[in-house]
């Protein structure tokens, strides 16, 4: 993975240079700014810190497969980026293994990709790893199951309390009942024991 810096004392400018220079769009890259100052007068400068995403999908392509075939798992990906999130997608003639309990190993082999993203670069990239169509079969239930709970704490105005979800899980609930008349939910709890609550909204 190439790191491309460049210096400057104006944030936008200095992206506007990077972008033009590497022939790229703001939605093609991961970046940062670190800010310096210097001299008598503490003068303030920043660094752009910015890398392609599809260097980092490359990189992370080849972790997974290094990875997994470490494990005894033949694994083949389909990967696109899109809206800056890298979704990378495994075949494999075990997937049981590959998701786990719950989604627990998936959710594992997630966090550790975007660590080691981190390791090497400072910056969390969004990545969603998924195992043929178990996020999306995952994506279906979820969305049935917040609808007829939204259903029923409209019907009863009585607040529900979900059972405990992982951040992805309780980010589809939040966004499925956003726009859901009558209804608003709420994060409660410290993770791993986090939970939504779905409660009746006062119109």
């Amino acid at each position: 993975m190439e790191l491309f810096i460049y210096e400057g004392k104006d944030k936008k400018i200095i992206l506007e240079k990077a972008l033009l220079d590497l022939n790229l769009t703001e939605e093609d890259i991961l970046f940062k700014y670190e800010e310096h100052k210097s001299g008598l007068f503490k003068s303030l400068s920043y660094k752009l810190k910015l890398i392609k995403l599809s260097d980092i999908e490359k990189y992370l392509k080849e972790f997974l497969s290094d990875l997994l075939k470490d494990m005894g798992i033949n694994t083949t990906f389909e990967t696109k980026i899109r809206n800056k999130q890298i979704t990378i997608k495994m075949f494999s003639d075990n997937n049981g293994i590959l998701i786990g309990k719950n989604g627990q190993t998936l959710s594992a082999l997630t966090l550790l990709a975007k660590q080691t993203i981190y390791n090497h670069l400072g910056m969390f990239p969004y990545i969603n790893l998924d195992v043929e169509n178990y996020k999306d079969k995952q994506i279906s239930h979820l969305e049935r199951l917040a609808k007829n709970i939204a259903r029923e704490v409209k019907e009863t105005k009585t607040p529900v309390v979900m059972e405990d979800m992982n951040s992805y899980e309780r980010r589809i609930v939040h966004n499925i009942l956003n726009n859901f008349k009558g209804i608003k939910t709420e994060s409660e709890g410290e993770e791993p024991n986090r939970h939504i609550i779905v409660k009746p909204r006062n119109e």
